[in-house]
């Protein structure tokens, strides 16, 4: 799935190419996880005004209203002036004076939703729970110790819930905790602040190092330039089940829980 530094580097990769565009016609395939909520043909004459990132969503500013786009589990955006003709995973074509605007999504998972405004019914269904920016100035280290203070459940949990910091999926989790030396099964009401603080800063770290790379691309992710992301190759502990610790050498551990992998080192991450 997409996480927070795939989404962000989407972003960067066609957010200047499309503002100021005028959205000459806009095009849905089969049905996406969402419906977009408005008839086409009013998306018709809008011009685009900036596109921005809140956690894992795309908010495409329009000079009235805006599209919010999730890119599920292995959707893709592109962006350009000489797209191919549609195939049958190409689910959303918004085309503009300076390009069209695609979302690619062979599980279909992902959405683009219309809403009025970003503080209505329908944008707020969706972006209302989400936790704050990891690369916000409004991620505060004491503030998220007190979060975790108050969740019984393991750290590792309380990260991928979104509600204690926005975006940091399951790549990043097992990165920032073995960067910060957190053993991902301890309870996050167990963490001190000065662990905490630890913590802060590794997610801020990783996440930062993440979108410097181009993401991961683990399948098939790549951005609207059709590049792929390079994370993967440097991660410490993601997918390296019985490998060697690049730290001690001694084997990386994987756990599932909440159905989803999760890697760490026994050796240099501590309950």
């Amino acid at each position: 799935m997409p996480e927070l530094p795939e989404v962000e580097v989407t972003r960067l990769s066609f957010a200047s190419r499309i503002a100021g565009a005028r959205i000459e016609s806009v095009a849905v395939g089969k049905p996406l996880r969402w419906a977009l909520g408005c008839d086409v043909q009013q998306l018709q004459g809008r011009h685009v005004l900036a596109v921005r990132r809140r956690g894992k969503y795309l908010l495409i500013d329009l000079s009235s209203g805006l599209l919010l786009m999730h890119l599920g589990m292995s959707g893709s955006v592109s962006f350009g002036t000489d797209l191919p003709a549609a195939g049958k995973h190409d689910h959303f074509d918004m085309v503009t004076n300076l390009g069209t605007l695609r979302l690619h999504d062979p599980r279909r998972f992902g959405a683009v939703v219309f809403a009025g405004a970003e503080d209505d019914a329908v944008a707020q269904k969706l972006l209302g729970r989400l936790g704050v920016e990891p690369l916000s100035e409004g991620f505060d280290a004491l503030v998220f110790h007190g979060v975790l203070k108050n969740r019984k459940t393991a750290i590792k949990q309380v990260l991928l819930a979104g509600e204690a910091v926005v975006g940091v999926g399951n790549i990043y989790a097992s990165e920032a905790l073995f960067l910060a030396g957190i053993r991902p099964t301890t309870k996050a009401m167990q963490i001190s602040k000065p662990r905490a603080a630890l913590l802060h800063r590794a997610i801020q770290q990783v996440l930062t190092n993440a979108v410097a790379k181009g993401g991961s691309t683990l399948r098939d992710f790549s951005n609207a330039h059709g590049e792929a992301g390079h994370f993967q190759l440097d991660a410490m502990v993601y997918d390296r089940a019985g490998l060697p610790c690049r730290v001690c050498a001694a084997p990386i551990k994987s756990i599932r829980q909440g159905q989803r992998s999760t890697f760490y080192c026994a050796a240099c991450q501590k309950p």
